[in-house]
């Protein structure tokens, strides 16, 4: 059989998903596989790399099998991954020097503190377009340096890798021969100029990280290496294709005209909105992020980051235990007819945009003693959603016009309930895909295009389908007393 399909292995935060696409775009095949959580103090959370190495080939192999095909119907293999996520690894051995530090990992945010204290903000949001948070990955690779003793010389001589998980996977997948990342992780790492597309030497400076360990940033859709020694795949497939998970969404969508936006409702929830060929600026909390780089010409975004946001269902089913399985939640929240006026704030990692505020905590607030576990259910879906309608009110000011349609993706948005509340405190309507998956798909979508599977943009615009339309549907009055109760526990939290 001719080598046809396109692989996309898209790495999550808690697990990682394999799909197999045909030329077609039907999916042939799809597999998903977790991996442990490590949580060393309150706020911090890792990953053990070779879990995660491990959790991608045991899915490729998986889906391979799901899919009724073998290896070598892949023509090639795109790569989508939870982004700020950070890793180093020794070059010759390929081995983690420590475990990965993940985009939810409080643990630099005095480090942080002490940056903005003395004066450097602005040079970071100028060059990048990000603001200084632990969300990012250049103070996370600063205290691995810090921590691990000879790690620093090493990686001034050269001896070590950084990546985020891209670069990571692009290592293990050619048996350690490539050593590059996207411009969308690139973007993400408080160490790279989003204007000249280069890391930027001022910047690794002041976080003291060494350029020797930097990987090579590409675009978005090329070859970048081929396959080796990879369980299940045989050698020489083509890896092609790699965005960072929300810009990959994003394109997924079809977002391809500015003013377009989407969100992502995942372990947090992402809102993107396309701003064109020109980075835009926000004077409201928002990131100015790269969408994605196909070949020379560079396409910006500007990004609304909730850390917490199908977590919030995670922590009521394994931590408090008040429900059995994330999908049971629509139908408990749905037993009432709402919060009975409980609010709850998801600040379970510090709250993101628009607030970046690194010591918020979550909370509860306006629990009686006729609150029940369904009230509580229902006021974390809506905390979910008050977070987006915070988000987005920001992005419109940025823009300068409202936002009339946001598509959605992301297991969330299977949630009718949530989706119908969604829409009615953003007043705005709310497009719900086929393809749920759109993550995946659009990191296939870029390793497809670099081979040839597919020969333009307008493939993914006609693979993008309706499933579902949500109308705003509740009386002004209604929304704004939302929006007072969640402005004022914001405040609380």
């Amino acid at each position: 059989m001719a080598a046809e399909n396109v692989l996309s292995i898209d790495q999550g935060t808690t697990g990682t998903t394999v799909i197999i696409l045909d030329p077609d775009l039907n999916v042939l095949g799809k597999a998903n596989s977790e991996f442990p959580q490590i949580y060393p103090k309150p706020g911090w959370v890792e990953h053990d790399p070779e879990a995660i190495w491990k959790s991608t080939t045991d899915t490729i192999g998986l889906a391979l099998s799901n899919a009724g095909v073998g290896g070598d119907t892949i023509a090639a293999i795109g790569i989508t991954n939870q982004r700020e996520t950070t890793v180093i690894w020794d070059r010759e051995t390929s081995a983690p020097i420590h475990n990965a530090i993940v985009w939810q990992c409080r643990r630099t945010s005095e480090r942080c503190d002490a940056l903005k204290a003395a004066g450097r903000e602005e040079i970071f949001k100028e060059r990048t377009g990000l603001v200084l948070d632990a969300y990012f990955s250049g103070t996370k690779v600063e205290w691995i340096l810090n921590k691990v003793p000879g790690s620093r010389a090493k990686a001034e001589r050269g001896d070590l890798c950084f990546g985020t998980i891209d670069s990571y996977l692009v290592w293990k997948l050619s048996a350690g021969a490539t050593h590059i990342t996207d411009a969308t992780n690139a973007s993400r790492t408080l160490l790279f100029n989003i204007h000249e597309m280069r890391w930027d030497e001022d910047l690794c400076n002041i976080l003291n990280v060494p350029e020797a360990m930097l990987p090579e940033v590409r675009s978005c859709s090329e070859v970048y290496t081929h396959t080796r020694g990879v369980p299940g795949l045989p050698d020489g497939i083509p890896v092609a294709g790699i965005a960072g998970d929300q810009q990959a969404a994003l394109f997924g969508q079809a977002c391809f005209d500015m003013g377009q936006a989407k969100c992502t409702y995942g372990t947090g929830a992402f809102l993107l909105v396309n701003t064109g060929l020109e980075p835009r600026q926000s004077q409201h909390g928002m990131l100015t992020t790269v969408a994605w780089r196909l070949g020379q010409e560079t396409t910006y975004a500007v990004e609304g980051s909730a850390f917490i946001a199908g977590a919030a269902v995670q922590w009521l089913r394994d931590g408090l235990g008040l429900i059995g399985t994330a999908p049971e939640i629509e139908a408990l929240a749905g037993s009432v007819e709402d919060s009975g006026g409980v609010t709850f704030v998801p600040a379970l990692a510090g709250l993101g945009a628009p607030h970046w505020r690194q010591d918020a905590r979550g909370a509860f607030f306006g629990i009686t003693r006729g609150t029940t576990r369904a009230h509580l259910a229902r006021a974390v879906l809506d905390g979910i959603a008050l977070q987006i309608a915070d988000i987005l009110g920001a992005m419109e000011e940025d823009m300068g016009s409202p936002i009339t349609e946001l598509r959605v993706d992301g297991g969330a948005c299977k949630n009718n309930l949530m989706m119908q509340f969604q829409a009615d405190v953003l007043e705005t309507t709310i497009v719900r895909p086929t393809l749920i998956e759109t993550t995946a798909f659009g990191a296939a979508f870029l390793a497809g295009l670099a081979v040839g599977v597919w020969d333009s943009l307008d493939a993914v615009k006609e693979a993008w389908l309706q499933d579902r339309r949500f109308e705003p549907a509740m009386e002004k009055e209604a929304v704004q007393e939302y929006l007072a109760q969640w402005s004022s526990a914001v405040a609380r939290a």
